[in-house]
């Protein structure tokens, strides 16, 4: 496993110290990686949801107002 240097300013420090005193995190080290793990998952969410924007453009548009649209699915549904 590498070793990595990071500096902090006092009041990130302590938090991070504070962590893994609760017993929460063994150590710094272990916040930090569960920090970025998240941080992975959130931007995998965000370059899959980006994605399906992209397609959904990529689909075209409507020519229809919301009006026609509604009273589309209302005909459908029977009402």
């Amino acid at each position: 496993m590498a070793t990595m240097n990071i500096s902090l300013p006092d009041q990130m420090k302590a938090w991070v110290e504070e962590q893994s005193a609760d017993g929460k995190y063994a150590n710094s080290s272990d916040l930090i990686r569960d920090l970025i793990r998240r941080e992975q998952i959130k931007q995998e969410k965000i370059a899959a949801m980006q994605e399906k924007i992209d397609e959904a453009y990529a689909s075209g548009f409507v020519e229809m107002t919301i009006d026609e649209i509604f009273d589309g699915v209302r005909k459908r549904a029977g009402l």
